[in-house]
C-alpha cells in the first residue's frame, strides 16, 4: 500500500493541531471571561447571549468539552503526520474530527441549560 504524501501529512499536522490548541484556548479565554459575549467565537445560542452571566455560566460549564474536544484535534494532527496509507490517515481524521464535533455538539447542549439557569424567569402576565 502507499504512504499518503509527505506534503498533505504536514498540510493536515499543522491546520490540525492548530486548530486543537485553537479550541483548547477559546474554552480556557471564555471560561474565565477573557473572552467576552461575541458574535465570532463560542457558544452562540440565544440563552448564551442573553447576558454576560449566561455566556460566563454556559463556558464554565463546558470547557471540559471543549478541551477534550481539541485535544482529539491535536491527537489526530499528530497521527496524520505519521507515514499512513490514504485510507489510515483519513480514518484518523474522521475519529478525531467526529469526537470535536460530538463535544462542542454536547457541549453547546449542556451550556445551553446551564446559561438558561442564570437567566432571570420573565414573569407571565396575570389575566
Amino acid at each position: 500500500m502507499e504512504v499518503t504524501p509527505f506534503g498533505i501529512r504536514v498540510y493536515l499536522l499543522v491546520v490540525l493541531v492548530a486548530s486543537g490548541v485553537l479550541l483548547i484556548w477559546m474554552a480556557r479565554a471564555t471560561a474565565s471571561g477573557r473572552l467576552k459575549r461575541n458574535h465570532f467565537a463560542g457558544i452562540r445560542t440565544p440563552s448564551t447571549m442573553a447576558g454576560d452571566a449566561a455566556w460566563l455560566a454556559a463556558h464554565r460549564r463546558t470547557q471540559k468539552y471543549t478541551v477534550i474536544g481539541g485535544i482529539a484535534m491535536i491527537v489526530s494532527g499528530l497521527v496524520a503526520a505519521l507515514p499512513l496509507t490514504a485510507w489510515m490517515l483519513a480514518g484518523a481524521v474522521l475519529l478525531g474530527s467526529g469526537i470535536m464535533v460530538t463535544c462542542l455538539i454536547a457541549g453547546a447542549r449542556i451550556g445551553g441549560r446551564a446559561a438558561r439557569e442564570v437567566i432571570p424567569p420573565v414573569d407571565s402576565p396575570e389575566s
